[in-house]
């Protein structure tokens, strides 16, 4: 029997049409313009769109270490702050926790917390320790010389420093600007499928310069389509079915 799309196993798809559909995810039309775009049920569109998010956190949790100049800082995430509270994450915000390799890629993660123990536990991790870290003056950031990181240069934006030659953690922080821009078009995501959206956004933003289409088909010919085989990815995509 000829297989009827590659790329979709046991799909009722052609491949024709599956390619159409990757197109218009590249370009990232919603679901609904899609659907109506390629003539599919939403109900198809969304199951496919959701898998492919699944395929591309599993990508881009495999990225690491990390090595070169670095730059960490940690964002938040969700509806605007809540009258009354204050703090960091005030208002039932999503921490999430960014570490971008100047003039390359980024990896980003959410957090429960932003304290000193939770961020640097991922530092650790996926930082090569031969690295030279950026970061700002938060707290969280304390000790990294003493952990192995004897290169950790920091800016101090609480006293409206916020670059010092090429000391700054401006990359990171155009990449919150460009995922915050791209998820408001959703107008608000649901947070059981948030870590997907926060994914795919990092899977665009590596692959700014390249073909995003042909980038994702790529990733569909390693088997894209099949449920991610990282336990951590595949947890995730269960609990957004």
């Amino acid at each position: 029997m000829i297989q009827k799309n590659r790329y979709f196993r046991r799909s009722k798809i052609s491949e024709a049409k599956f390619r159409q559909l990757v197109r218009y995810f590249a370009m990232d039309l919603t679901a609904t313009d899609c659907a109506q775009l390629c003539g599919l049920s939403l109900r198809s569109v969304n199951s496919i769109y959701l898998r492919m998010r699944a395929r591309m956190a599993e990508h881009c949790e495999a990225r690491s270490p990390f090595v070169g100049e670095l730059e960490a800082d940690e964002s938040y995430f969700g509806p605007r702050r809540v009258r009354g509270l204050r703090g960091r994450g005030a208002g039932r915000k999503t921490v999430v926790f960014g570490l971008f390799k100047r003039g390359d890629c980024v990896y980003t993660e959410i957090v429960p917390d932003a304290s000193k123990r939770t961020l640097q536990a991922i530092i650790r991790g996926k930082a090569d320790i031969a690295s030279i870290i950026h970061t700002d003056g938060w707290r969280g950031y304390d000790g990294l010389v003493d952990v192995g990181f004897d290169k950790h240069f920091r800016v101090s934006h609480g006293a409206n420093e916020f670059a010092r030659g090429s000391v700054h953690v401006n990359g990171i922080e155009s990449f919150w600007s460009f995922a915050k821009r791209r998820l408001a078009q959703f107008n608000g995501v649901p947070r059981k499928t948030f870590y997907l959206h926060l994914k795919e956004t990092e899977f665009r933003f590596n692959h700014r310069n390249q073909n995003l289409y042909h980038a994702i088909l790529a990733q569909k010919q390693s088997a894209l389509i099949r449920c991610a085989a990282n336990p951590a990815v595949q947890g995730r995509v269960k609990s957004a079915d």
